[in-house]
């Protein structure tokens, strides 16, 4: 069986190119896109080659970088210009082949298998260019047989490059990196492996599956596949809509939280759109999950299974607010909050109700929840709200709402 054609587009410094494509003066300078400082969302979200070169890095603060670079020009964030040029792009890939599969704004998978335009070293060069033409940014592309190996080719050279990784040079190529190259190797992974000596991805490969599976556990051995080639993972078509697994929202609040007043309407803010989201998507939750961050930066997980499943607003906040006050000592001021909820299940599902329900009661306030989720879909989220929301939204930043596509609250995939 002959081997699959995958690509991996990279937009090249995606956000901070955008910028610059607005701003071609700003090209030949040092300069950054970076969060608001005033929100403490002030890190560096992108950067140039110039800046890069300096030494910054991305997710470091701001006064940081500006340490390395005194000259470093920090602009505000565009999202909505970065959305546009997404989908420009992606509208372009699509003209080759369905099988386009999106990972995050400036990156995408291909299949470009028996396509009809050429080979894909050939697709790869004819789409750099056409981005740099049609679009005014650049773009590197990784060809491989797999989706791993093209992702570590789109990584390999850049800025508008294309790296071709076969099954006959992929030892020499790829074996050399660092294992934290690999996709999905993090900081914990890589830190776990550093303690077995295992540095480069050629490391983990000649480990044994069965070791690594004992120390990673499970996603090791899909680690341990990539590392040798040997990951098929298929590209999903553009229509695929990834299932959910979690629902989840945080935010870093403008001012530290200090009373357990302050905790529970942010709480109470996060709950609400989780729900929301949760209902939108038709799933109950089964557990919930509060992460916690202080203002000495040091931060925990704590998670609960809930008394019966709901998307219920008022269940999931009360629930997080135990786990709050059972866990924390108030040794410092709160920074950022964070609520989850996990084991998802179809709310058209049986769902067990305890002997301790109203039934009545339970339908009521779900009457509630969906007339109040029509009209916020009509007329915007904060047209309506509960009063401790009303006091928790102040504490958010504007990229915070639950209507802001890319700001401080997370939707978990």
């Amino acid at each position: 069986m002959a081997d699959r054609s995958i690509l991996h587009v990279d937009q090249n410094c995606f956000f901070a190119s955008v910028e610059m494509r607005s701003h071609p003066q700003w090209r030949d300078i040092p300069m950054a896109v970076g969060g608001d400082s005033k929100q403490r969302h002030g890190i560096i979200l992108a950067k140039n080659r110039l800046a890069q070169a300096a030494g910054v890095k991305t997710a470091e603060a701001i006064w940081q970088a500006k340490q390395k670079c005194p000259d470093l020009l920090v602009v505000p964030a565009h999202f909505d210009q970065y959305v546009y040029y997404s989908e420009r792009t992606r509208e372009l890939l699509l003209q080759y082949t369905d099988l386009v599969e999106p990972f995050g704004l400036d990156e995408c998978w291909m299949d470009v298998t028996g396509s009809g335009y050429g080979s894909g070293r050939q697709i790869a060069d004819e789409i750099r260019g056409r981005v740099r033409d049609e679009l005014g940014l650049t773009c590197s592309v990784g060809v491989s047989f797999n989706k791993s190996m093209a992702k570590l080719g789109s990584d390999y050279k850049k800025p508008d490059a294309t790296t071709e990784i076969t099954r006959e040079n992929f030892r020499n190529i790829v074996w050399p990196l660092p294992v934290a190259d690999l996709l999905f190797v993090g900081r914990s992974t890589d830190a776990v492996l550093a303690k077995m000596n295992v540095r480069t991805i050629g490391d983990l490969a000649a480990l044994e599956p069965d070791f690594v599976v004992s120390v990673l556990g499970k996603n090791g051995y899909a680690l341990w596949q990539s590392a040798n080639g040997m990951e098929d993972e298929p590209v999903r078509p553009a229509s695929y809509v990834r299932p959910l697994k979690s629902v989840g929202n945080s935010t870093t609040t403008p001012r530290d939280m200090c009373t357990k007043q302050d905790v529970w309407e942010v709480i109470s803010t996060l709950s609400a759109q989780v729900a929301a989201r949760l209902r939108k998507h038709h799933f109950f939750a089964g557990t919930v999950t509060i992460w916690v961050r202080d203002t000495d930066l040091k931060s925990y997980e704590k998670q609960r299974a809930l008394p019966r499943e709901t998307n219920d607003e008022r269940e999931i906040a009360k629930l997080a607010m135990e786990l709050f006050e059972e866990s924390y000592d108030w040794h410092a001021p709160l920074r950022s909050f964070g609520v989850r909820t996990t084991n998802l299940s179809d709310e058209q599902d049986y769902h067990q109700m305890t002997i301790f329900e109203d039934y009545e009661k339970t339908q009521r306030d779900d009457k509630v929840n969906r007339a109040l989720d029509g009209i916020r879909s009509r007329y915007g989220y904060d047209i309506v709200m509960r009063g401790t929301q009303l006091q928790g939204k102040g504490d958010l930043c504007e990229e915070g709402r639950e209507d802001h596509p890319h700001g401080g609250f997370k939707e978990d995939l």
